[in-house]
Formats: C-alpha cells, sequence, structure tokens
C-alpha cells in the first residue's frame, strides 16, 4: 500500500469491519423484498388473438410493436376467436397469459371463479351481419330458411347470434348455420354459395372494408338496436353514420343501426402488476384515437366488461398514467413504484444503525491503541509486585519488553483523526520506561551498599 494511503483521515479496514455487516444485513433485507415483491416483470408474455388477418391479430402485432420498447417480447397466438381465448385463459397449462375476449362471453361469478381480470374495454366490435341484396331484409325473422355462416364456435359469434334469433323468436334450426372461417364464407357469399354470413369486429378490418364496397351485398341495419342494448346489457347500439365509408360516394347512402359487443382485454388475476400496467398504457395509445363509432379519449374504459376490472387499470383511468411513468424509464419507474415501501422500511432501519456505526468504527480504531495500555500496565504490574531480591533483574526483563511493546506501536496504522492517541501512548511508554530505570537505578544502589 502506498505510504500516503496508510495516513488517511481514515482507516479503510476498520470501517469495513465496522460498516460491513450492518450494510450486509440491509443488502440481505432488501434482496429478500426485492426477491418477495418481484419488481421485475418477465420478459415475454404471451397473447392470444384471432383468426388470420382479424382486426384482433392486427392490434396484436401493435401491442408487440408498442411492449418492445420497454424490452418485452409479446408472442402472438392465433386463436378462432373470444371463446377459444377464454378457454385458454382457463386452462393454465396452455401458456397464454392475456387475451382479447369479447364481451358476453362469460359472467362476473365465472370470471372471479376462474381468476380472471379485465384491463378494460379496448373498441367496439359491432355484429356485421352482410347479405345478398337480391330483397332487402330489416328483421332477423326474414333470415328463416336462408344460409348463414356465423363463423368457427371459438369465435363467439354463433352463441351471440343463436340469443339474437332466440330473442325474436326464431330457432337457429330454422336456418342453414355453417361454420366457415370468415376469408373461407366471403368466397362463398360472393359466389352466392350461402345467403349471409355474421361475425363481429372492429370496422378497420380489411375483409369489412371490402364487403361495404362490394356490389351485390348489402350490411342488415339492427333497426331495433336501442332495444337489443337494453334487453343484453354487455350490447351497446351504434351508428355506421351516411357516408363515413366514402364521402365521395356517400356511401353508405343512409345511417346504419348495429349492435355491438366491446373487445376487451382479459389475463389471469397471477399476470404480472408492471405487465398489467404496461398493457394499459399501450391501450390508451391504441385506441384512444377517434374512429368510426367513437370519439378521441373514448376507450381505453372500464365500461361493458362483466370481468372484474385490474386496480392498476382502475386507478388508470381514473386518474391516469402514474407520475413516476411520466417521468422515467418504465422500468425505473416500476422498481420504485413497488419498492417504494421496502425502501421506506430500509431506511427506517439505517437510521438506528447510523448512530450506532459510527461509535463503533471510532472504538474499533482506538481498541488498536487501548490493547497496548493493556501491556503497558502489565510491565508495571510486574516490576512492582517483584521483590527486592528480584527487582533489578524484572526490570530489565521489562524494558526489553517495552522496547518491543514500543516497536510495535511504532509500526501501528492510525488515520490522522486518532494521531493525538498515538503520541500519547508512545509518551507513556517513555514515562514508564524512565520509572523503570529510576526503580532499577534505585534496586542497584540497594545491592551495593549490602556488598
Amino acid at each position: 500500500m502506498p505510504k500516503f494511503l496508510r495516513f488517511t483521515t481514515l482507516s479503510l479496514r476498520d470501517l469495513v469491519i465496522t460498516f460491513g455487516p450492518p450494510l450486509l444485513l440491509v443488502i440481505l433485507v432488501g434482496v429478500i423484498a426485492y426477491r418477495i415483491i418481484d419488481p421485475s416483470p418477465p420478459k415475454v408474455v404471451t397473447l392470444s388473438t384471432g383468426q388470420e388477418s382479424s382486426a384482433y391479430e392486427n392490434l396484436a402485432k401493435r401491442y408487440a410493436a408498442v411492449l418492445a420498447r420497454e424490452g418485452i417480447q409479446v408472442k402472438v397466438v392465433r386463436s378462432d376467436g373470444s371463446y377459444e381465448n377464454l378457454e385458454r385463459l382457463k386452462d393454465t397449462d396452455s401458456g397464454i397469459d392475456i387475451a382479447f375476449v369479447q364481451s358476453g362471453s362469460t359472467d362476473l361469478v365465472q370470471a372471479e371463479k376462474i381468476g380472471l381480470i379485465s384491463l378494460g374495454s379496448l373498441f367496439v366490435e359491432p355484429v356485421w351481419l352482410f347479405y345478398r341484396a337480391e330483397s332487402k331484409l330489416d328483421h332477423l325473422r326474414q333470415f328463416r330458411h336462408l344460409k348463414i355462416n356465423v363463423g368457427p364456435r371459438g369465435t363467439g359469434v354463433p352463441q351471440l347470434f343463436g340469443k339474437l334469433l332466440v330473442a325474436n323468436g326464431v330457432n337457429p334450426s330454422h336456418l342453414a348455420l355453417s361454420d366457415m372461417e370468415n376469408t373461407a364464407a366471403t368466397v362463398a357469399l360472393l359466389s352466392g354459395k350461402i345467403d349471409g354470413m355474421v361475425f363481429s369486429s372492429a370496422p378497420e378490418g380489411l375483409l369489412i372494408q371490402m364487403l361495404l364496397q362490394t356490389p351485390g351485398i348489402r350490411l342488415f341495419s339492427f333497426s331495433q338496436a336501442e332495444a337489443y342494448s337494453r334487453r343484453f346489457p354487455f350490447l351497446s347500439n351504434v351508428t355506421l353514420p351516411k357516408g363515413i365509408i366514402n364521402l365521395g360516394r356517400n356511401q353508405p347512402s343512409h345511417d346504419i343501426q348495429l349492435i355491438a359487443p366491446t373487445a376487451t382485454l382479459v389475463a389471469r388475476e397471477d399476470l404480472h402488476p408492471a405487465l398489467i400496467d404496461l398493457f394499459v398504457q399501450a391501450a390508451a395509445e391504441i385506441h384512444g384515437a377517434p374512429g368510426w363509432f367513437q370519439r378521441r379519449g373514448d376507450f381505453p374504459n372500464a365500461h361493458f366488461t362483466e370481468i372484474p376490472l385490474a386496480p392498476s387499470a382502475e386507478k388508470y383511468f381514473k386518474h391516469g398514467p402514474p407520475l413516476l411513468n411520466r417521468y422515467l424509464p418504465f422500468w425505473l419507474a416500476n422498481f420504485f413504484d413497488r419498492m417504494w415501501l421496502v425502501m421506506v422500511a430500509l431506511g427506517a432501519l439505517l437510521l438506528p444503525l447510523s448512530r450506532v456505526v459510527p461509535p463503533l468504527y471510532v472504538w474499533k480504531v482506538r481498541s488498536r491503541i487501548y490493547r497496548w495500555y493493556g501491556q503497558l500496565r502489565s510491565v508495571e504490574v510486574a516490576v512492582e509486585e517483584a521483590s527486592e531480591k528480584d527487582k533489578r533483574d524484572v526490570c530489565s526483563h521489562q524494558l526489553l519488553r517495552l522496547n518491543e511493546i514500543e516497536q510495535r506501536v511504532n509500526q501501528l496504522t492510525i488515520p490522522l483523526s486518532f494521531a493525538e492517541e498515538l503520541y500519547e501512548l508512545r509518551s507513556h511508554i517513555n514515562f514508564v520506561r524512565k520509572r523503570i530505570l529510576w526503580l532499577q537505578q534505585g534496586a542497584e544502589g540497594g545491592a551495593t551498599e549490602q556488598g
């Protein structure tokens, strides 16, 4: 060690010895709390979507892009639709963490029993009932005996359309229902193999855009939309405004009434809270813009969901993003948000330690000096207890011992702030030496007189 480092205001060794154990204790408590609270979210999350090229799949890619900015990889898994997504969430072995689920797919009791939470409603998914335009239809009872494609069972549309038919006094068995996927059903509709197809999707879907502008294909208008929304709480009535498709061509030429469930993000309740926050913030970025059926800021929201809302999502909808998230990177804001209570507890632990440890450090440094006072005292005791006959020999022996003590003391490395104690020790060693020499001379003088 360089000489200038040996004479500093602090002793590194004593600092480590005195401050080390309390610091290790604080670190240990922090590590244990970190493991229990688990502030770091998983780096990979699996999102179940919908059919190929569906609105769900396209939106999932946007979510993946937003979360990728925060270092989270979103694995997108296709499905038939809402009901299959719900079944995957029920199965803990499916590997699905979060999914798009249509309102009306379950109820509160079942959702709580399964352990599902909602991250909010994202957008309305109107029920699009397209049919061939040979005749204009304005009531569901007019669809008796027609060939209608309702899509795979996993989409949830078959159950929803069945409820609508029953509400109109129509037995679903009176229709020829098929379960083709939307792409295949569109080909069948255009070729005349089926009379109509029904599905639920956001209006941004390419399939919807194409069918709305295809000659010979009509979109069914639910003239009783308000009544449907009253009968089925998970439905809302929306209007496709006149000219929204193409203002120049005035498509559609009149307002069309539609009924619409809402798409929601649903996760298992054990999903990491940080991921919930990320998905809710991503939903606000993706779905907050105005659209055909919504104004800016209408979505995401806490309405139209029968699944219990996640506490952090509810907090977001009421107060906006957390304060830390507005100014800090996600990982740092998440760390402070989840560890602040532990940090306060550690601060409370450090407060008494800050009062105890500095005196311990002072005692530790001074003890390296004080222990030589013990040696010095033992030299004095040995001389004082020696008999007159042995005093001269004892003094000679203790002087050698005193020289050894002085040599060891001169090799001590003491911080400059404690140099005064060191020099006092050296002066006391010299004082004891003089006293022993005086006693030795007295003993030698007494021996001469006796001789």
